[in-house]
C-alpha cells in the first residue's frame, strides 16, 4: 500500500553556488557518508530528502541527518532512516522507501515511494 509520494527537484549550480557561499551547510544537511559526493549527487541526495519529507507529510522537525541516501552498485539508491525520520515513517506504517534519482541538464531530480507492507496505518 503507498502511503506517500515526494518529488523535488534542483538547480544544480545555484545548489552548488550556496554550498561554496555557506560551506557549514554541506555538514548540516548532509551525513558523512554523503559529503564528499560530486556537486550534482549532492543536490541529487538533497532533493531526495526534500522527497522524502514530502512522502512522509513534510511534519516538522524532521533531521537532515536522519536520512543517509546510499548509492548500491547494480541496484536502486538505498534510503536509510533514522531518528525523527524512522519514527515518522513508523507513525505512518512505511516499511520502505522506493527512490529514483536523476541529475541531467542542470537539474537534480529525486522520486519517492513510501510504503507499507499493506494494513493501513491508524491515522490517530
Amino acid at each position: 500500500m503507498i502511503v506517500g509520494v515526494g518529488i523535488d527537484v534542483v538547480d544544480v549550480a545555484r545548489f552548488t553556488a550556496t554550498l561554496e557561499r555557506a560551506p557549514g551547510l554541506r555538514e548540516r544537511l548532509f551525513t558523512a557518508a554523503e559529503r564528499d559526493l560530486a556537486p550534482n549527487s549532492l543536490a541529487a541526495r538533497f532533493a531526495a530528502k526534500e522527497a522524502i519529507a514530502k512522502a512522509l507529510g513534510a511534519p516538522g522537525g524532521l533531521r537532515w541527518h536522519d536520512v543517509t541516501v546510499r548509492r548500491v552498485v547494480g541496484r536502486p539508491p538505498e534510503v536509510e532512516a533514522s531518528g525523527t525520520v524512522a519514527a515518522r515513517a513508523a507513525e505512518l506504517g512505511v516499511a520502505r522507501f522506493h527512490l529514483s534519482l536523476s541529475h541531467d541538464g542542470g537539474i537534480a531530480s529525486a522520486m519517492v515511494v513510501a510504503e507499507s507492507d499493506g494494513a493501513a496505518a491508524d491515522p490517530a
